[in-house]
């Protein structure tokens, strides 16, 4: 018999149950059956929806990404956080808050990009798309930033948000093998130093 599902059609449920199950494990290590399992689908409900678990695993990256660029990123497009530089702060404030909650394991961007990058092209391509979706909303802010006076010239939009989204991905990393907020922590030091306001020397 099937589960009781919280979300609206059977592919966001197997989605959804996925993406859970593989916060506790690989992407590699989860099985079919295990997911269909948890899921309470029947096999042909996932091939209804999936070629194949790739083609499942693009769908769960897009999903992810398309639900963070809307609970997250939406803090780079709210007026009522402030300016360019207090909102890009205040995302990157979010990040670091959600380590110290131990919630990193929200970011399946970063357990997945070592994981599959070397094993699926498709996958690959989705967290490339997804990351850079990020990116090009991180240099708007600045870009708006520097309009509004709140940030200082220094280097381009495109590259400053290229070199923070880097930074920050980088310190997720060493969060996992330290389990420390010490590089978070390091990251948001550097951020504030990228992002001077313009009154800064």
């Amino acid at each position: 018999m099937a589960r009781p599902s919280l979300y609206p059609d059977t592919r966001e449920h197997i989605l959804a149950t996925g993406e859970g199950l593989i916060h506790g494990r690989s992407f590699t290590a989860l099985g079919l059956t295990e997911l269909l399992s948890e899921a309470g689908v029947p096999k042909g409900s996932f091939y209804h929806y999936f070629k194949s678990k790739e083609d499942f695993g693009v769908a769960m990256l897009t999903r992810y990404f398309s639900g963070y660029r809307e609970r997250v990123g939406g803090l780079l497009t709210d007026d009522s956080v402030g300016n360019g530089r207090e909102r890009l702060l205040a995302y990157f404030q979010q990040w670091l808050d959600n380590h110290a909650r131990c919630e990193a394991q929200s970011c399946l961007a970063v357990k997945l990009a070592a994981e599959v990058s070397d094993l699926s092209e498709p996958m690959r391509v989705a967290l490339d798309e997804g990351m850079l979706a990020i990116v090009q909303r991180l240099a708007a802010c600045i870009r708006e930033g520097q309009a509004d006076g709140s940030i200082k010239p220094q280097l381009p939009p495109d590259d400053t948000a290229y070199a923070l989204y880097s930074l920050w991905l980088g310190a997720a990393l060493m969060y996992k093998t330290q389990h420390s907020l010490r590089p978070l922590q390091a990251a948001m030091i550097h951020t504030q130093g990228l992002l001077l306001p313009c009154s800064a020397a």
